[in-house]
């Protein structure tokens, strides 16, 4: 199953490899607007993902399951391609998702209200 679009998956591999040249050259971490928000259709769950590792299918983002205050952190896709909602729903990509702020806004923002708000 594919969670995301081609494009989508360029432009995060895009955000990854500046976001290793940042690292490598000792720069402070680039603050990128989310590229995808994945949801579970049948539960809480949210993801909003920034960039992806160009050497291994991880993603990073603003993830929230639902259960606790979202984190900031890496996830991988392939984990969730088979993850399934409550109800056994797989995953969504919201492909009518545009972006308002920046990962650490969101990240402050879900903070503040304990859920990711889009």
């Amino acid at each position: 199953m594919t969670l995301i679009t081609s494009a989508q998956r360029q432009k995060l591999l895009e955000n990854g490899r500046a976001q290793r040249a940042a690292i490598d050259r000792q720069d402070q971490v680039l603050d990128f607007e989310p590229v995808v928000k994945l949801t579970t259709p049948d539960g809480n769950a949210t993801w909003l993902l920034t960039e992806l590792n160009p050497d291994i299918d991880v993603a990073f983002g603003l993830c929230g399951l639902g259960l606790a205050e979202p984190e900031l952190g890496y996830v991988s896709l392939v984990e969730l391609s088979t993850a399934r909602g409550p109800l056994g729903l797989p995953l969504e990509c919201d492909l009518h998702f545009v972006p308002t702020l920046t990962i650490a806004a969101y990240a402050e923002l879900s903070r503040e209200h304990r859920r990711i708000g889009t």
